[in-house]
């Protein structure tokens, strides 16, 4: 890997689910801007720290079951960051643990990516091969309820915290489907999820499927490796198909290094934000491991943060056509900054911007290429006598013509198999293979 993520833990691009995706940063690299650096006009007003006490003191005697102080405290600093956006939060023991466990793909759970908004926990995607995904969870599913209990306003973090739990235990998820109104209960079974993160394989002789689920510690390394057994064993690709489908993030550093990876030259991302830690410029260095093959790029609204990250850097540099639906428009950076040593505030400290100085915030990118959610069937089609003009009685043979040549094999069977399980990758390796046409050098056919 061409960039080492050590010295740019400070800045941390997570998913929707931050709790999921982000690594602790290091005190020196994330100090709070001094106090001079604070407008003197903003100061706090002596009527706020009045209601502020007397809310407190009110609910400390008056709610209907005792609260203790510390307790209090907590929900107060929790309140602030949640009032901020939905990705800014306060981490306790607990918390940072799972947020470890997380960037290294190593945890125990359902494997989905959720956010909180309006008071709904919604599915941005389930991580490949979890009880998540293969119980058909998708990217805007919502989750009603767990275990039968509804999920509120009230309960909201304690059902999130409850998704997680010991290997085999059990839990049952009731989601509504994106524009839909009718519940499902799913009974699923709580796994030790070990992400891995990169898959590869050959698709057809000559092209490359690259499969990225998230964006963790080792993902460039992963890719680098995978990506060199693959064109060892099959030689080196005419294209390739990455798959950011359902990737909700993971570490900055990560896009940055598979962005290099796959760029020869020009701008990765910039980020800015108000502490001078924050304002950092990426470029990518000499290197492209597909040496300049076509790329397509399969996104869809599942598609968030640092995947987002790794379809600007494509996108605006031309290096691939992007194939699917708009991603998901998370174009903001959190910084985790530790309080002490089990304490920490994940804070939204810098948004960032494509090659182009486009932010996709709320926005997403838009693909090249629109491709609805679609499915296929085979068509039925009854024999055919002749189907050719091989079937005719007494034709030529072809000149150089040979009996163990199978003519009726023209890639159409496997063309329609691919279509019914993946309808977008099978559009995507059609698309590639025009592109690896055009970029072929052209031959003169030699007559004989």
């Amino acid at each position: 890997m061409r960039l080492s993520p050590y010295g740019l833990l400070a800045l941390l691009l997570a998913s929707p689910l931050l709790r999921a995706q982000d690594a602790p940063a290091t005190a020196a690299s994330t100090a709070p801007a001094p106090a001079a650096s604070v407008a003197a006009a903003d100061t706090v007003d002596l009527d706020d720290i009045r209601n502020f006490s007397r809310v407190y003191e009110v609910v400390r005697q008056a709610y209907v079951e005792k609260v203790d102080n510390k307790t209090l405290m907590r929900a107060a600093i929790s309140g602030m960051l949640t009032g901020l956006d939905p990705h800014s939060e306060y981490l306790d023991k607990d918390g940072l643990a799972e947020l470890t466990e997380d960037t290294t793909g190593a945890y125990s759970g359902l494997g989905i990516e959720v956010i909180e908004q309006d008071d709904e926990l919604r599915i941005v995607s389930p991580i490949d091969d979890t009880p998540a995904a293969r119980a058909g969870i998708k990217p805007g599913d919502t989750i009603v309820k767990i275990d039968g209990k509804p999920v509120t306003a009230e309960n909201i973090d304690a059902m999130f915290k409850g998704l997680r739990g010991e290997p085999g235990s059990k839990v049952t998820l009731t989601i509504v489907h994106d524009k839909s109104d009718q519940l499902i209960d799913l009974p699923l079974v709580r796994e030790k999820i070990s992400v891995t993160s990169v898959r590869t394989r050959e698709i057809e002789p000559g092209y490359a499927y690259i499969r990225i689920s998230q964006f963790q510690e080792d993902t460039a390394p992963d890719l680098e490796k995978k990506l060199a057994d693959l064109i060892a064993r099959k030689g080196q690709p005419k294209g390739a198909v990455l798959d950011l489908r359902s990737n909700p993030g993971g570490l900055l550093t990560a896009a940055v290094a598979v962005s290099d990876d796959l760029l020869d030259a020009g701008t990765i991302v910039t980020t800015r934000g108000r502490l001078a830690d924050a304002n950092m410029d990426f470029s990518a260095h000499p290197g492209d491991l597909l040496k300049g093959a076509p790329l397509v790029l399969l996104v869809d609204n599942g598609t968030a943060s640092a995947a987002e990250i790794v379809s600007g850097a494509l996108k605006d540099n031309h290096r691939a056509l992007i194939i699917g639906k708009r991603t998901f428009g998370k174009g903001v950076v959190q910084t985790v900054l530790p309080l002490d040593a089990t304490h920490a505030v994940k804070i939204t400290t810098a948004r960032y911007y494509t090659p182009s100085g486009t932010s996709i915030q709320a926005e997403g990118i838009k693909p090249d290429i629109a491709l609805a959610d679609l499915t296929v069937n085979k068509a039925d089609s009854g024999p055919q006598l002749i189907t050719s003009e091989a079937d005719l009685s007494h034709h030529l043979a072809n000149e150089d013509g040979s009996a163990a040549k199978d003519i009726n094999n023209d890639g159409s069977a496997e063309n329609a198999t691919l279509a019914t399980q993946d309808y977008a990758l099978s559009q995507a390796l059609n698309v590639l293979k025009g592109l690896a046409l055009n970029h072929a050098p052209a031959t003169t056919p030699q007559k004989r």
